[in-house]
């Protein structure tokens, strides 16, 4: 009954859709040239002048999210049996409000923002203020120090929003990934066709951790090494041929990611936010005896890999990643009693789509799947998203998620650790 509930509110909010798509016609008459003219995510000017320029854009999005398909609880691999905090409610999810330009030398770059995660309000990572610095010396070489993110998978190599559901990626991508700290950064072209980027940060996620909390090892490494083989170019990165490639755009990329990692710099340990280093089952590896009494482990050496490649064509897309990830050199407490002394995990990601209207009506599937020591999660989706002014400013999104016990969740994230069953969501994006 409850999977009922949400395939049938689905279904009544893509009716709306359908009802609203002769309406939104004579009004994008009227904005067509407003429309064609701005691009996605480039904000407006707001001053300029011979020794500088400031720039303001924003993004944000309201999400309507239904999870009362879910599974009540959930067992993990250790026999525990934990609930489910299923939501079903309204949030406006999350505003970022950018500032940039330049200073000085136009290729002395600056970028300022404020971030907001209202999901997660009262806590105490609900609003973040931060930014970077980059000098860019040539097509061959661009510096960069602030907060980033660690380029160690497809999505974190700086093309979000563009992904096919709003703000969150697939489970394996989620399960596997670095994410953003601070640190410096080199990137630029290698040849033709061939681009690179690397990063030195301070650990794998600094959302949540004040310096005193960081480690002094500074031995974050990730790097990213992207080859576009057939045009030169892949629509800048993004998920999916919204600018329908008259000719096959295809790209291969390679990524690494190595990191000591202990439990303070890992944000909320003992919390289900933290989507750092899970076992397959969801649980955190820092878990004060989670794998026997008296056990707990301090820090790990983690090392993860990924290869992806994608084909874009006349509105149609294929793309898909392989992730490796192992997890050794445990240490802690009463560590020497440990069965193991490695964790290794693989897993992959499939995403297909398909404008059914071009620059307006875009479909997709998706799915992943993880093979890891403490179970096989996968999950499985199906989607559209509507451009009701034929640019990617603005979009109703709407996206069905079946789960199989999910390892990894978040308030910000549309599903949950130990998720299993048919979900729901809906959202309405502005990248301006």
């Amino acid at each position: 009954m409850r999977c009922l509930f949400i395939y049938r509110t689905g279904i009544a909010l893509a009716i709306v859709a359908t009802l609203l798509l002769p309406v939104a016609g004579p009004l994008r008459a009227e904005v067509t040239a407003a429309a064609t003219t701005h691009k996605s995510g480039s904000g407006f000017r707001l001053y300029d002048s011979e020794s500088g320029s400031v720039n303001f854009r924003a993004y944000a999005y309201a999400r309507y999210l239904n999870q009362m398909g879910l599974d009540e609880s959930y067992t993990d691999s250790f026999g525990n049996v934990k609930a489910v905090d299923l939501r079903n409610d309204i949030q406006m999810s999350k505003v970022i409000l950018y500032f940039y330009g330049w200073i000085l030398d136009p290729k002395f770059r600056y970028l300022t923002y404020a971030w907001s995660a209202n999901t997660s309000q009262g806590l105490a990572a609900q609003v973040v203020v931060a930014g970077n610095l980059t000098y860019r010396f040539g097509e061959h070489l661009g510096l960069g120090a602030g907060i980033n993110a660690l380029p160690g998978v497809r999505s974190t190599e700086g093309n979000y929003p563009y992904w096919f559901g709003v703000d969150n990626r697939l489970i394996a991508d989620e399960y596997f990934r670095p994410s953003y700290t601070s640190g410096i950064w080199g990137s630029g072209k290698v040849v033709d066709k061939v681009t690179y980027s690397v990063m030195l940060g301070d650990n794998l996620s600094q959302l949540g951790v004040d310096a005193a909390q960081l480690d002094h090892t500074l031995d974050t490494w990730s790097g990213a090494l992207c080859w576009m083989p057939s045009t030169g170019e892949y629509g800048g990165g993004s998920f999916g041929d919204f600018e329908k490639h008259a000719n096959l755009a295809t790209r291969l990329g390679l990524h690494f990611t190595s990191s000591t990692e202990d439990r303070q710099s890992q944000p909320g340990t003992e919390a289900p936010e933290n989507s750092q280093i899970r076992l397959s089952d969801g649980n955190v590896i820092f878990t004060p005896g989670l794998f026997g009494p008296g056990i707990s482990i301090y820090d790990v050496v983690y090392r993860m890999a990924s290869a992806d490649a994608g084909a874009k064509y006349r509105g149609f897309s294929l793309e898909g990643e392989y992730y490796w990830r192992r997890v050794n050199h445990i240490h802690g407490l009463n560590t020497d009693q440990l069965p193991f002394d490695e964790r290794k995990d693989t897993g992959f990601q499939v995403q297909a789509s398909v404008m059914v209207k071009p620059q307006a009506v875009q479909a997709y599937l998706s799915g992943s799947k993880i093979f890891g020591q403490y179970g096989n999660p996968w999950d499985a989706r199906a989607g559209v998203n509507w451009y009701p002014w034929k640019n990617q400013t603005l979009r109703w999104n709407n996206e069905f998620i079946h789960l199989e016990n999910s390892p990894v969740g978040a308030l910000s994230l549309p599903y949950v650790v130990g998720g299993n069953g048919l979900m729901f969501y809906s959202s309405f994006e502005v990248n301006l």
